[in-house]
């Protein structure tokens, strides 16, 4: 793209400089065809031209000026005098200009030749006519064949460029010449516009060079980036290849973060997608193992007791294995439903559109909904217990999520906090605004949780339920379905002891969320 940038500019200026170099020589011209003119003039006050002297001011003036004719017309067009034509006893004899002296071929001046050559074949922004002498129908060759003449005759002084059948350009002036007041003559000057084109070949030589320099610079920075950036980008494309067909094998994407570029950026990305993607497989296969372990057992169960319930006797011991068999269906019925939410969870959290929460509302109807009584197992089964909830009025508490998914997170986590509270216990939960983030607490006067299980409790399947509570009522699914949850919404939670001392008075779930 570049060299044709420079080549179309070099064009532009190629024609301005043109036109601008031969108005300059025409006005040059056409002030030497008046002071041409004035000089031939002469000092007699006879009125009448004399031919003769006419010729020999003419021939003297066109001495040491190569390239240029000087051509005398009378009021007539008749041809008076030629700075080409020399006349004598023997007749009329034509001068003819030698031809420019021809140059050694070196290197410079065949890339000027093909530089011209190949520029003259583009389309030129300057047309010029061709010059009159060579048209002339009739060999008529007459001043009255030249415009510049016949504005001559009529008072003016003028100039023309005229362009020549083979090649190049001629630039005509043609002046009056007066005597007495009176129009005698017409001063014709040509030029056959050698020095124009010459000039024109060095600065064509010019837009050419520059032209295959910046050729040059493209063929080389193509070069240079195809090793800068081609090489790479290849070379990460070969990696996520192998990785596609990897079928589950270690493959890892080359590491160019040093390059501090867009490529570095990009082997990042791809390195952290891959990342992402290897977690997701190693999850998957996690996941897989843990339903088919907690599911072995409900199984097993079920199995045994129906191959004893055929064998017992007893109708008591009878009616203890189908409760048990009852219990184990309900117990798999939950947890093939937990699983299937799980499994489903990633995707609908992707999918889930997020709008500012307003976290106080959210809180505030959560608890309301628990003023009811509520089922519990045990001894503490409909039960009322009170939730204190402990938010400041005068503090923004908005962040962005989806609010169903959010109720779902502190619906488990205040249920969790009221399973494990004493009958006369207190659920507080705190919601304390920070700069950037809304850190809410929910606080149980429970009897805690065993220190090296305070990251465990967010695995799936792991289970620590209060002793009151019938085996097999929850998946333990429901911390690690919050926690997922949080982290989709960019935030964080963890758990910690609360203690009076050395004492543990009860758990304390804590959630960062972002504010908005």
């Amino acid at each position: 793209m570049m060299p044709l940038i420079v080549l179309v500019v070099g064009l532009l200026y190629l024609g301005r400089y043109q036109q601008n170099l031969t108005d300059e020589h025409l006005r040059t011209l056409q002030e030497r065809a008046q002071n041409f003119a004035i000089a031939m003039e002469g000092p007699d006050d006879s009125g009448a031209l004399i031919p003769e002297q006419s010729r020999r001011t003419l021939f003297k003036l066109a001495e040491n000026r190569q390239g240029l004719r000087i051509r005398l017309f009378d009021t007539n067009g008749e041809l008076i005098g030629d700075s080409q034509q020399l006349s004598g006893p023997g007749g009329t004899i034509q001068i003819t200009p030698l031809p420019p002296p021809q140059y050694s071929l070196t290197a410079s001046a065949a890339l000027a030749y093909l530089g011209t050559q190949f520029l003259e074949l583009l389309p030129s922004s300057t047309t010029l006519q061709p010059f009159p002498e060579e048209i002339a129908q009739g060999n008529r060759k007459d001043g009255m064949v030249y415009p510049d003449v016949v504005n001559a005759m009529q008072g003016e002084v003028s100039a023309t460029a005229w362009a020549r059948k083979s090649g190049g350009l001629v630039l005509a002036a043609a002046a009056p010449l007066y005597k007495n007041n009176r129009l005698v003559a017409v001063v014709l000057l040509t030029n056959n516009g050698r020095d124009i084109e010459m000039a024109m070949d060095r600065v064509r030589l010019d837009v050419l060079t520059a032209t295959l320099a910046a050729l040059s610079m493209t063929i080389f920075m193509s070069i240079y980036l195809a090793g800068l950036i081609g090489h790479p980008l290849r070379k990460l494309a070969r990696a996520a290849e192998r990785i596609r067909a990897s079928k589950g094998q270690d493959v890892t994407i080359p590491d160019m973060s040093h390059r501090r570029d867009e490529i570095g950026e990009l082997s990042m990305a791809l390195r952290d997608m891959t990342q992402a993607l290897h977690d997701r497989m190693e999850s998957i296969e996690s996941f897989a193992a843990d339903v088919s372990h907690e599911l072995k057992n409900p199984l097993t169960s079920l199995r045994s007791a129906v191959e004893t319930v055929s064998i017992v006797k007893s109708e008591e011991d009878r009616k203890k294995l189908l409760d048990i068999i009852l219990h184990d269906v309900q117990r798999l019925d939950r947890l093939i439903t937990d699983i299937s939410k799980a499994s489903r969870l990633d995707v609908e959290l992707a999918r889930d559109e997020m709008e500012e929460v307003d976290v106080r509302q959210l809180l505030e109807n959560i608890v309301s909904g628990h003023k009811t009584p509520m089922e519990r197992t045990g001894d503490h089964t409909d039960v009322h217990f009170p939730i204190k909830l402990d938010i400041p009025r005068n503090k923004d508490l908005v962040t962005m999520g989806n609010y169903g998914r959010l109720t779902q997170v502190f619906e488990n986590l205040i249920s969790n906090a009221l399973s494990f509270s004493p009958e006369d216990g207190v659920v507080t939960i705190r919601a304390i605004p920070s700069k950037d983030q809304i850190i809410i607490e929910v606080e149980d006067e429970g009897p805690g949780i065993p220190e090296s299980k305070l990251e465990d409790i967010f695995e799936r399947f792991y289970s620590e339920r209060p002793k009151t509570e019938e085996y097999g009522k929850h998946s333990g699914l429901g911390l690690s379905i919050t926690k997922q949850i949080i982290s989709a919404h960019g935030g964080d939670i963890y758990a910690e002891n609360v203690k009076a001392g050395n004492q543990v008075t009860g758990a304390c779930f804590t959630v960062i969320l972002n504010a908005a």
